[in-house]
């Protein structure tokens, strides 16, 4: 049996490898927390077939990690997307669509037969997002992980994964540009001060249509 694999506020996880690939990092990561052989993957090198060393994937988990975000920046950008999905096409030069990131988590990158919605809150105030906030606490738990996108007052430009917390009543985020697991607190999200990737407003999350 594989051991499950998990992630803590001040864990490293690999950098996005591209500077496009913010939102196929945090899917990908999405895919390491709820598949254990995957992670094996990326990490060791070790398919779910491998008994031995001589079956490792000589590669290095910066290129494992990196060959992975570009079959998923294929699949959420393409006109065909996961599960087979008909979507609208979108330059990956653009980074993620969120439709396309649904159809990644909704097909492998959450729990089985997850459903995810796309949520806009950007242009509501203080109380928008003190709401959006409670909503990021309650849909998002262990398997059902949410993508965060975050920008400037003009534009969404970056996206992270928001998980459970792993000590107190916040949030973890994993941070592509940076490879690191980060505290997500309440006060800066509300008060539109994230400072990831140098940016800094709340726009939107694909998360979990029916928490429990």
């Amino acid at each position: 049996m594989i051991a499950p694999f998990h992630l803590q506020a001040g864990d490293r996880v690999p950098v996005q490898q591209s500077s496009t690939t913010c939102g196929s990092a945090s899917l990908t990561v999405a895919r390491m927390l709820v598949n254990p052989a995957f992670a094996r993957w990326i990490r060791f090198g070790l398919d779910v077939e491998a008994k031995d060393e001589d079956a490792r994937d000589a590669r290095t988990v910066e290129q494992r990690f990196a060959a992975h975000e570009q079959v998923v920046a294929s699949r959420t950008n393409s006109l065909v997307g996961a599960g087979g999905r008909i979507q609208v096409p979108w330059p990956r030069a653009l980074g993620t669509p969120p439709w396309g990131a649904r159809g990644e988590l909704e097909f492998g990158a959450a729990v089985p037969w997850a459903d995810y919605d796309i949520t806009l809150f950007r242009f509501g105030g203080r109380g928008a997002l003190e709401q959006a906030y409670a909503d990021l606490q309650r849909r998002v738990r262990a398997g059902r992980p949410a993508l965060l996108y975050i920008g400037n007052a003009w534009l969404p430009r970056h996206v992270v994964l928001v998980m459970p917390a792993t000590r107190g009543q916040e949030l973890d985020v994993y941070e592509p540009s940076v490879g690191r697991v980060v505290d997500l607190p309440r006060q800066t999200f509300v008060e539109r001060r994230l400072r990831m990737a140098g940016w800094d407003v709340p726009w939107g999350a694909v998360w979990d249509d029916a928490p429990d």
